[in-house]
């Protein structure tokens, strides 16, 4: 196994982690909870040390079951977390509610202390801050009480409003998507992680599926190397200097094994190198939208990175109702706001690609309803 410094700390992780919300869902539901726990049981045997978890995961098993886990090796091989919001909170945000939140997982995980505690989900700027004047002084009283060792934040937000929160110092690590649909979105935030000497985590290095789903277009990924798409994508990511941990959703023992190929005989690049090597390939930079976040700004604030991020599913699948999947499920947009488009093209001449956004709105806005 391939290991990297998790920032600024003294902790050697393992340069994939285990991502515990994909335990057999069969398994799950017919209460074999034993048979799923061989899975981070197997993982840690090839060597993956980073384990992540949180609440509602797998029917609200992922916990129990990576804690039946963790009970059988020892404790300080294996760096583990969970996640606190507002909605694990069921809209209580005293003390006394974030407590009983972090002693259920101290409970359902068997141990006395989490190595990574985060502040989970933040979909924007403003979730942030409301998050940070709730809670963050109760994740400080948990961490010198020793419950928690790091305070770490979850995060969807683009790359700007990442750097604005990795500029803080609150934290000494982030959770993000990244992946080679996405690589330009949100580079300048996990550069700027880096640099301040944070550990960078990656969650959703297929792309939600899309790029297994895809593999002709995504074959380039796998260019001089013996390695399948699924695996190609996940060493994309784990060869970013800037990333420390490339979380891999596992299955089946077969999924760890695809994890820990996927990083052997690593090489780091930085971010810069890694465009430069992928800028003309595939269908990453050309009618795709990067996501780059320059067409902010629409004078009817309609938000366009979303939906041109949710037509990416159209033209990678040929399936329109991709759109309103990725609008619904991921982003949590009605896909109705792309009839408010007035014409003006203010976010095309800000376009970076020229992509035809108007009339990607239109198209959107003329899709009908469920």
């Amino acid at each position: 196994m391939y290991y990297k410094q998790y920032g600024d700390t003294d902790m050697k992780v393992s340069a994939v982690g285990l991502g515990t919300m994909r335990y057999d869902e069969e398994d799950v539901k017919a209460g074999r909870l034993s048979k799923c726990a061989e899975i981070p049981l197997y993982a840690f045997e090839k060597g993956i040390n980073y384990w992540d978890t949180a609440p509602f995961y797998c029917d609200d098993k992922s916990e129990i079951i990576t804690g039946m886990a963790l009970s059988q090796v020892k404790r300080d091989q294996v760096y583990v977390t969970s996640k606190v919001n507002f909605g694990t909170l069921d809209g209580d945000t005293s003390r006394d509610s974030f407590r009983r939140r972090l002693e259920m997982s101290l409970d359902r995980l068997q141990t006395d202390y989490i190595d990574f505690y985060h502040l989970w989900c933040m979909l924007n700027l403003q979730s942030w801050e409301k998050h940070m004047e709730a809670l963050y002084r109760f994740f400080e009283e948990a961490k010198a009480e020793g419950l928690i060792r790091n305070i770490a934040f979850s995060s969807h937000m683009e790359g700007n409003d990442i750097e604005q929160v990795v500029a803080t110092g609150k934290f000494k690590g982030m959770l993000i998507g990244y992946n080679a649909l996405n690589y330009r979105f949100r580079q300048s935030g996990i550069k700027a992680a880096h640099e301040k000497g944070m550990g960078v985590v990656v969650m959703n290095p297929l792309g939600g599926g899309m790029i297994p789903q895809n593999p002709e277009a995504f074959a380039y990924l796998t260019k001089g190397t013996d390695l399948t798409v699924p695996q190609a994508a996940l060493r994309f990511v784990a060869s970013h200097k800037e990333i420390t941990v490339a979380l891999a959703g596992c299955t089946t023992k077969a999924h760890v094994d695809d994890a820990v190929k996927a990083v052997e005989n690593l090489e780091e690049r930085s971010a810069e190198e890694i465009v430069k090597m992928y800028e003309e390939e595939g269908v990453s930079l050309n009618n795709l939208c990067t996501g780059c976040g320059y067409c902010k700004g629409c004078p009817k604030e309609i938000p366009i990175p979303k939906m041109m991020d949710a037509y990416n599913q159209y033209i990678l699948s040929g399936k329109k109702e991709k759109i309103t999947d990725r609008l619904s499920g991921h982003w949590h947009v009605e896909k109705t706001l792309a009839s408010e488009c007035i014409g003006c093209r203010k976010c095309e001449r800000q376009c970076t690609q020229h992509l035809p956004i108007v009339e990607r709105l239109a198209e959107i806005a003329a899709m009908p309803n469920e």
